[in-house]
Parts: structure tokens; sequence; C-alpha cells
């Protein structure tokens, strides 16, 4: 009898053993994902509506940014490259805040927003992005641009400006209510380090009433935006 026992006992840790390895192994390959393929988010803002909504479940892909770099017309998931953002409150302390940072970084759950905002990206580095045509239209190397998928005014703030090199000039789709470019002009004129960016949104995923693809506009497909 005590043999049986010891040896029901050996096959019950031998199973947990087995158990514990599995999982490791699962959130090893996740952690392997999302540093290198696909990272999930929230959106924590108004300023991407209507395009995103706040609280969407959204994936970043970082390969795509990693291989064919940045383009106009993505929308791009970015750390923040100064003050955009205030300091977000600490976590909190015990096993909460343990894993509150823990299952985010292995892509069991979105990350929140923390210090990182989600916007469109107008120019790349060497474009000229000036606000605004007489119709209150952003113009990029001379080519107004028709942006049909914005809501609110976007003549805010006038400027005109070249992108510095390696930098992406973001904005809202929200032009009402989106603390972008427009208003950190004083720093490398408003444009964000390509570095920064962590990888272009390319799905939307919950609500599942809103599972679609993030496509890139047809009018930032134009030649002319390159003639410049």
């Amino acid at each position: 009898k005590h043999a049986a026992a010891g040896r029901q006992s050996s096959r019950g840790w031998h199973a947990v053993r087995e158990f514990i390895l599995i999982i490791v192994i699962a959130l090893g390959l996740s952690a392997v994902v999302r540093a290198f393929v696909v990272q999930a988010f929230y959106v924590p803002s108004a300023s991407m509506e209507e395009t995103l909504l706040v609280n969407d479940r959204i994936i970043a892909s970082r390969i795509t940014t990693e291989l064919s770099g940045v383009a106009r017309g993505e929308i791009v998931v970015f750390k923040d490259p100064s003050t955009w953002l205030p300091e977000p409150p600490p976590p909190p302390g015990g096993p909460v805040g343990w894993l509150q940072q823990v299952l985010p970084f292995v892509g069991v759950i979105p990350r929140d927003s923390g210090k990182a905002l989600v916007k469109r990206v107008i120019g790349v580095g060497g474009d000229r992005v000036a606000c605004c045509d007489a119709e209150a239209r952003i113009v990029v190397n001379g080519v107004p641009l028709d942006e049909q998928y914005i809501i609110g005014p976007t003549d805010q703030v006038r400027f005109d400006g070249e992108v510095p090199q390696d930098s992406v000039f973001v904005m809202g789709d929200n032009r009402g209510d989106s603390r972008d470019a427009r208003f950190h002009l004083e720093e490398n004129n408003g444009a964000v380090p390509v570095d920064n960016v962590v990888g272009r949104v390319v799905v939307v995923m919950w609500p599942f009433n809103r599972l679609g693809i993030e496509r890139i506009p047809e009018i930032f497909g134009s030649p002319a935006l390159d003639m410049r």
C-alpha cells in the first residue's frame, strides 16, 4: 500500500511539474511575441474618435514597423517623447500591483495607456506640414488632405514646418480633442522620433461589434505627396 501511494504521489507531482512547465513556456512565448511581433493596448482617450473609441482593445504590429518603417496615414502607438502625458500614478503594492505589471508584460491582458499614446501619422521625415488652407485642411508637401475620417476643427493652431528626419508628425482624428503634435511645436517641430513608435495599429479586436482592420486612407497614397 505504501509503495502504491508513493507511485501515485510521484505521478501527481510529475503532472504538476509538467503543468508548471507548460505555463512557463506559454508565458515565455507570449512575452517574445509581445516584444517582437504584436502587442495589445487599450485606447486611453477620445482623441482618435470616431476611428478608435475609448477602451477599444487594439493590436499594434511591431514587426510591420521594424520591417517597413512608419508611413503616412498609419495609426501608431508610440511612447511619450517628452511631456505629452502627465505622470501616471504609481502602481498599487502587493500581489495586485505585481499582477498589473506582469500580466500586460507577458501579453495575457492588454497594456493600459501608461506612457503610450495612439495617433495618426500625417507626415514623415522631410515632409512639409502646414495648417491650413482656405478650407481649413492640413497641407502636406503642398497637397491639401481631404480627411473624411476626422471630427472637430483642425485649425486650432497655425503652423508650417518641416518634419525632422527619423521623425513623424502625428495628429488625432478627433481634432477638437487631441493634444497632438500641433501643441508641441517647440520641441523637434512637434514631431515624434521614429524610435519611439511601438508599432502600427492593425486591428481593433474588442468589443466584438467593432472588430476590424485599420487601413490607411486612400488620400495618403497620392503620388503628389512624394513630389517635394
